[in-house]
């Protein structure tokens, strides 16, 4: 495990500044230099022409990508967790993605977790210090209790994160699956992790704001993450969000229409379906597409383990 439980890298390991010179997410851009002077226009042409890198960026780790999301699917099926852990604006990332699966997917509380340091008021105020200390990433990945059942996926811009380095190597450590999302080569982060997603974006618009190119890219492998891991949980049908938590009036209106896309079928029969499937899309889609009864649905579901299109062909399958 990388440092000394109870120190950080600052304190024990290289000379930070020398560190970070090193670090591609941290040089100086020559496409935006002067920046100060430019006009609104061309300060939004010059972003815009680097944030067009950032897709070609991450094409270049779809297959770690791809690796990622069979061991998160896998995980999840076999009742295990993915559990992020960032720092920053990393952390906030990896926060929104965890936060925005139960709405999509309707998954259990708990199933996709985030870690942030310095806690959930770090995701409104930054709490910097708190990254620099592996102790803490310890502390707080402990309390979770990783199990070789989860995935734990490291998010570091850098990849240098004390914090989020030291979690990582302490879930590995205890069996779980590690992955780290990270935008420099040779980082530490890579050789704590099991697989290691690189995006290198090059250096930021302003030098070593990593909320940008790297966040983008970020979030964008994240996403990945989580819509594929679903996807091969089969809790999509199609191309449609069919696991979604009907909770308001948009996302009701949602359920109704992808219904009625599903099955080719008016709106008055697919609110009628949904009334009578308890409000749950899943249902009502295996009650229609099967035609089956609610009972017959319900039971077909739990015999896939959720799983949409192995439920309405009543064929389960190992995935």
């Amino acid at each position: 495990m990388p440092g000394t439980a109870g120190t950080s890298n600052t304190a024990t390991g290289p000379d930070p500044a020398a560190v970070l010179q090193q670090l591609v997410t941290e040089s100086k851009n020559e496409a935006s230099l002067g920046l100060d002077t430019k006009s609104a226009i061309d300060i939004a042409r010059i972003i815009n022409h680097e944030d067009s890198k950032i897709s070609a960026a991450v094409k270049k780790a779809l297959p770690e990508i791809a690796q990622v999301i069979d061991q998160v699917a896998r995980a999840l099926r076999d009742g295990g967790r993915l559990i992020y852990i960032g720092a920053g604006s990393s952390g906030r990332i990896a926060a929104l993605d965890s936060a925005e699966c139960p709405p999509s997917y309707s998954t259990p509380h708990g199933m996709v977790q985030y870690i942030m340091a310095g806690g959930p008021k770090a995701l409104a105020s930054a709490v910097e210090v708190n990254e620099d200390s592996e102790e803490l990433g310890q502390r707080d990945i402990a309390r979770r209790r990783p199990t070789r059942k989860d995935v734990v996926v490291g998010v570091s811009a850098s990849g240098r994160t004390p914090y989020v380095v030291a979690a990582v190597a302490y879930a590995r450590a205890r069996g779980a699956r590690t992955a780290a999302v990270t935008c420099n080569h040779n980082a530490p982060i890579t050789a704590a992790a099991d697989i290691s997603i690189i995006v290198d974006v090059g250096p930021e618009v302003i030098s070593g704001s990593t909320r940008m190119k790297a966040g983008t890219a970020q979030k964008m492998v994240l996403n990945m993450i989580t819509t594929g891991a679903m996807t091969r949980l089969g809790l999509v049908y199609d191309n449609l969000m069919v696991n979604l938590h009907m909770q308001n009036s948009k996302l009701v209106e949602r359920g109704i229409r992808i219904l009625m896309e599903a099955c080719k079928i008016d709106r008055a029969r697919a609110v009628e379906t949904i009334k009578s499937a308890g409000r749950s899309v899943p249902i009502a889609l295996v009650m229609l597409k099967a035609r089956v009864d609610k009972p017959e649905a319900v039971r077909r579901l739990a015999k896939s383990d959720g799983n949409v299109r192995l439920a309405i062909e009543d064929n389960v399958l190992e995935l």
